[in-house]
């Protein structure tokens, strides 16, 4: 419990959770592009 108030409770706290959804949320945009592209290479080669 005490760790997660020093996680929201300081700056330095609250520029990790960023950075963490941020990696998260850029992950989950790089494998729907990845997919999508993968699938209109996959149709232009045949």
């Amino acid at each position: 419990m005490e760790a997660i108030k020093l996680l929201i409770g300081s700056d330095i706290g609250l520029l990790s959770l960023f950075t963490i959804g941020f990696v998260i949320v850029m992950a989950f945009y790089l494998v729907g592009f990845i997919k999508k592209n993968a699938e209109e290479d996959a149709r232009k080669a045949q």
